[in-house]
C-alpha cells in the first residue's frame, strides 16, 4: 500500500488535533506514517497516540535547528524522509506555517501542491482533494498530475478516528541546509483557556452589533457555555473591540468548525469567505434582510444581547 507522510502538529508534548484528522484521512488514500519533528522527550508519548490513530511507522527527529529556526529545518527534514520513503503524497495542516512548509517541500520534491483541503479520497493516479473555492461559493475536486502531491488540510475537515497500527519507530538524522531565519526570542501567549480558533469544535463570533468591546461579554458567556473559541468580524476587529488574532474571515483566520454561531454579524463576502465550510452556521440579528441569513441552517431575527443570555442560559441547564 502506498506510504502516506502525515506531518505531526504538537505543543508542548501534545499532538495537535488537526494531525490526528490529517491521519484519519491518509487511511483513506494508502497507509499513514507520521513525521514527528523537534519534539524532544516527548517524541515516544507522541509516537504511541499517533500509532492510536493509524500510523504504521513514525519517523521521528529531533536537533535543536526545529527550535532555533523557522520553517526551513522541517521543510528539510521532510523533504528528506519523502524522498527516502518514496512517500505517495504528503499531507500536512493548513496553517500559516503548514502552508510555507507544504510549498517548500513541493517545490524541492519537484511535485504539485494543493492547499485547503476540506476532503480526501482515493483516485485514479493519486488522491483527490475537495476544495472550496471562490469565498466558499463552489466546492471543487482537484488532484495533482505531476510528483507527489503535497496537500494541505483544514482543521475539521473530518473527526479523528482511532485505528490502532504499529506505529513502528525510526530515528532519522536530518542534514540541514542552512540559510533559514533564527529565532532569537520567544514570547508565551497568555492562553485565553479557549481552544485554538482554527481548531475549535464550536466557534462563536461577534460582529458589529455587540457594539462595542463591552458588548462581547455576551459572546464570551455563550462559548464558555459550549467550550467554543471566540471570533470577530473584521468590523468589530477594526473598530477594536476584539484582537485581529481573532478575526475570522478572508483577511483574517478561515474556520471549518462543526458549528458556527454568528452574533450581530452582516454576513459580509469577506466574512463567509472564513467560514462558510463551517458544517452547521446559526446567526442571531436584529435585520432580518442581513446576508448571513443566506447560508444559515438556523437564523434568529432578534436583539443579540436577549438572545444570547437565554441560549446560554439554557446551555447550563442542560449541562446540569
Amino acid at each position: 500500500m502506498a506510504e502516506i507522510l502525515v506531518l505531526v502538529d504538537h505543543a508542548d508534548g501534545v499532538v495537535r488535533k488537526p494531525a490526528l484528522e490529517l491521519l484519519t484521512l491518509a487511511r483513506r488514500i494508502g497507509e499513514p506514517s507520521a513525521v514527528v519533528l523537534g519534539a524532544g522527550p516527548a517524541a515516544a508519548e507522541i509516537a504511541a497516540k499517533v500509532a492510536e490513530f493509524g500510523a504504521a511507522k513514525v519517523y521521528v527527529a529531533d536537533a535543536a535547528e526545529f527550535a532555533d529556526y523557522l520553517v526551513v529545518p522541517k521543510v528539510d527534514a521532510l523533504t528528506q524522509i519523502a524522498k527516502a520513503a518514496d512517500a505517495a503524497a504528503v499531507l500536512v495542516t493548513s496553517s500559516g506555517e503548514g502552508k510555507e512548509i507544504a510549498a517548500r517541500v513541493a517545490l524541492r520534491l519537484g511535485s504539485g501542491i494543493i492547499t485547503d483541503a476540506v476532503d480526501l479520497e482515493a483516485g485514479d493516479g493519486g488522491p483527490v482533494a475537495t476544495q472550496s473555492v471562490f469565498a466558499a461559493s463552489f466546492q471543487v475536486k482537484s488532484k495533482v498530475s505531476h510528483g507527489a502531491p503535497v496537500i494541505t488540510v483544514k482543521p475539521n475537515a473530518v473527526g479523528p478516528e482511532a485505528a490502532p497500527a504499529a506505529g513502528a519507530v525510526e530515528n532519522v538524522t536530518v542534514g540541514f541546509t542552512g540559510n533559514a531565519a533564527k529565532v532569537t526570542s520567544r514570547t508565551a501567549r497568555v492562553s485565553s483557556g479557549r481552544p485554538e480558533l482554527t481548531e475549535a469544535a464550536i466557534v462563536v463570533s461577534g460582529g458589529r452589533g455587540v457594539g462595542a468591546a463591552d458588548g462581547f461579554g455576551v459572546v464570551e458567556e455563550l462559548a464558555d457555555s459550549l467550550g467554543a473559541a471566540v471570533g470577530a468580524s473584521r468590523a468589530a476587529v477594526d473598530a477594536g473591540w476584539y484582537p485581529h488574532s481573532n478575526q475570522v474571515g478572508q483577511t483574517g483566520k478561515q474556520v471549518s468548525p462543526q458549528l458556527y454561531v454568528a452574533a450581530g454579524i452582516s454576513g459580509a463576502i469577506q466574512h463567509r469567505a472564513g467560514m462558510q465550510t463551517s458544517k452547521t452556521i446559526v446567526a442571531i440579528n436584529k435585520d432580518a434582510e442581513a446576508p448571513i441569513f443566506e447560508l444559515v441552517d438556523y437564523g434568529v431575527v432578534g436583539d443579540l444581547f436577549q438572545v444570547l443570555p437565554q441560549l446560554t442560559a439554557e446551555v447550563k441547564a442542560r449541562k446540569g
